[in-house]
């Protein structure tokens, strides 16, 4: 690697390192605002974040954020893909400076990664973050000692507070490589246990050296006193389980008000898009499919924003750690760890980074437990649907102890899937063997207050990956299924005209009504109509009819395309098309019986079979990628499917 000044007409190329909790991706975010980007690192499934800042006025910088590590010896996936970023030779991305971010209340910890980077011969600038914390446990720092002793920059920052974000981009604009002493020579031990022993003696005397500490810290006392608690075996899951129980209380309540403008919103749009536009082909496309598909999932945005701010508050408050040590000991009766429950808990927002982050699991049996059973946590996917179907069954007013009985049936089904996937652990625990032993640390960090800023910002990424990523599969899905509910075999759409021509020159008619029986006809022997009724028998004893087929079809590209599909069937063809696509279910009747498709039994048979149905193309392709071959996820398709299945089937005879 060359080592060299940055002159002014370079682009640098910047890489972040640090441990996990070191506060890495808040100095990223502080550095890039909103000039980020999500994607993947080659070969791997593992997210890299790239961004970019002006480190001064010619001088700009391609920020990488690396996954967290602990050291250069890497025990997880994720820290390998730390370990070979930095070390393979051959790619044409290597890093030209090194941030490394280092807690600066946890030096000992901290500086292990960084002294391994400087005996690499790596252009390494040191950032010792959270000094406020520092400051508030009556201890300071020699910055210039420290300097001296590692032979590097050092940099002290409170990037939460954007402190010392100057000063950084002053050293990165003037950086110099200058090579320094190595803090292990190649000769002094091949042993990378006894290496690692030799490291933490010297990083205790720089320690000894530069560290002073006036005082008992209060934070620390603080965090003592509530961890008495959140970590209590028993106020400890008490608590857990309150929090969860006011999220889905205030995911209902608080949505309630943006979500019926958004609705409102998209009728009007409808509507007066019907009327400006050339009657024909293009209006129904354009108003029945992609509006209608569309529509139907933004409508639902709020509510997927609100369970994404609580998890980044819960993340950032440094809670969800007590929740891992909290339930190490219970999770292992069930063949898992402690790390098990930052994917599952990421689960509810997502199933594939969830996925992705079991890779800080070290041991082999119990990350691919974590894997084999993360998707029947339910995601944030899985939230239009529940929401829809739960507003079809429970009125919205309907109360239980002056509690909304909605956000408790949520609640419900998400404790349900975390039932499920407990149950499936047990069973699979003594499936897949190993001798490999298990260990669980976890650090647990100081609380602080949440940094409003970046949880502004992970609302804001997160939120807009969701939309676009199912935006494009929605209206992929929609305008395909605009065709085929438009269109069918023969003359038969022409018959349905015919049928119904009498009744449309009757001036005593209802028009909206025989216009309504046209458009269904017209959905029954149209393509889609087809296709439906062909799988009809096969879900029938579930109480689902034809429509309910195609959209189980069109879910397994995503399940949020669930109710993309429902407004788009409900819509084709409807001439009074301004009602929202929850009265329109309502309404809705079997054709050859009247009676009414989403009735309570209906209702709950399909909340339970989208609770465990594994309906996610990517979700599989991910597992596929992270099990390292087809086994697994076939395995898991399988046993979900079937799951999904007789669950429902049991309901719907229970409540019939």
């Amino acid at each position: 690697m060359e080592k060299k000044a940055f002159k002014v007409e370079d682009k640098l190329r910047l890489v972040l390192v640090g441990n996990p909790n070191s506060g890495k991706s808040t100095l990223f975010n502080s550095l890039t605002g909103l000039n980020q980007r999500i994607g993947n690192f080659p070969g791997v499934t593992v997210e890299k974040k790239i961004g970019s800042v002006r480190i001064n006025d010619k001088l700009v910088a391609e920020v990488i954020d690396l996954p967290g590590t602990y050291s250069l010896s890497p025990r997880s996936e994720d820290e390998r893909v730390t370990f070979d970023y930095l070390n393979d030779s051959t790619r044409t991305d290597l890093p030209e400076l090194i941030v490394v971010v280092a807690d600066a209340s946890n030096l000992k910890r901290n500086l292990l990664l960084a002294t391994q980077l400087i005996d690499s011969e790596q252009p390494t600038i040191l950032v010792l973050n959270m000094m406020d914390v520092v400051e508030r446990n009556k201890q300071s720092i020699d910055i210039e000692m420290l300097q001296k002793r590692l032979g590097i920059p050092v940099v002290p920052m409170n990037a939460r507070l954007g402190k010392g974000t100057k000063e950084l981009k002053s050293v990165i604009a003037n950086y110099q490589y200058k090579k320094a002493n190595k803090f292990i020579e190649d000769h002094e031990s091949k042993d990378a246990l006894e290496n690692t022993i030799n490291r933490f003696e010297k990083i205790k005397g720089i320690i000894a050296e530069t560290l002073t500490k006036s005082g008992e810290s209060r934070t620390a006392t603080i965090t003592r006193k509530i961890d008495s608690v959140f970590t209590h075996p028993i106020w400890g899951f008490s608590i857990f389980l309150f929090i969860l129980f006011l999220i889905f209380q205030a995911i209902f309540s608080w949505s309630s008000y943006p979500m019926e403008w958004i609705e409102g919103g998209f009728l009007v749009l409808g509507n007066w898009l019907a009327e400006t536009l050339p009657q024909g082909v293009l209006n129904d496309l354009l108003v029945d499919g992609v509006l209608a598909g569309l529509g139907g999932i933004i409508i639902f945005i709020p509510q997927i924003a609100m369970l994404f701010m609580f998890i980044a508050i819960l993340e950032d408050t440094g809670y969800l750690s007590r929740v891992s040590f909290l339930t190490d000991a219970l999770l292992k009766r069930f063949g898992l760890n402690g790390r098990s429950i930052i994917p599952l808990l990421g689960g509810a927002a997502c199933a594939v980074p969830a996925i992705m982050s079991a890779r800080t699991i070290a041991n082999k049996k119990e990350r691919l437990l974590t894997i084999f059973v993360t998707p029947l946590i339910s995601c944030s996917a899985r939230i239009p649907v529940y929401t829809l179907l739960i507003a079809l069954v429970i009125p919205a007013d309907k109360q239980f102890l002056s509690f909304n009985l909605q956000g408790i049936v949520m609640m419900g089904l998400y404790l349900l899937g975390f039932a499920a996937a407990m149950a499936t652990a047990f069973i699979m625990k003594y499936v897949v063997k190993t001798d490999e032993r298990s260990h669980f640390v976890m650090e647990l960090p100081i609380y602080r207050t949440p940094r409003w800023t970046n949880i502004g910002m992970t609302i804001l990424n997160k939120t807009k990956l969701f939309l676009f990523e199912a935006g494009k599969i929605i209206i992929a899905v929609s305008i395909v299924l605009w065709v085929l509910s438009s269109y069918g075999p023969g003359d038969k759409m022409a018959t349905v005209d015919e049928k119904y021509r009498t009744e449309l020159a009757d001036s005593n008619a209802d028009l909206t009504a025989v216009n309504e029986k046209i458009a269904t006809d017209k959905l029954e022997v149209s393509y889609a109509g087809h296709i439906g009724k062909f799988i009809e028998p096969a879900i029938r004893p579930l109480g689902f009819d034809w429509k309910i087929g195609i959209a189980i079809i069109t879910s397994f590209a995503a399940r949020e395309v669930f109710v993309g599909t429902m407004a788009t069937l409900y819509t084709v063809g409807d001439a009074e098309n301004t009602e929202g696509i929850k009265a329109k279910m309502q309404r809705a009747t079997f054709s050859n019986t009247g009676e009414k498709v989403y009735t309570r039994a209906t209702g709950y048979s399909l909340l339970i079979f989208y609770a465990f149905a594994l309906q996610c193309m990517a979700t599989v392709a991910i597992v596929v990628k992270e099990t390292g071959g087809w086994k697994w996820p076939i395995i898991q398709l399988v046993y979900m499917g079937a799951l999904a299945y007789f669950s429902s089937l049991l309901i719907y005879q229970i409540f019939s």
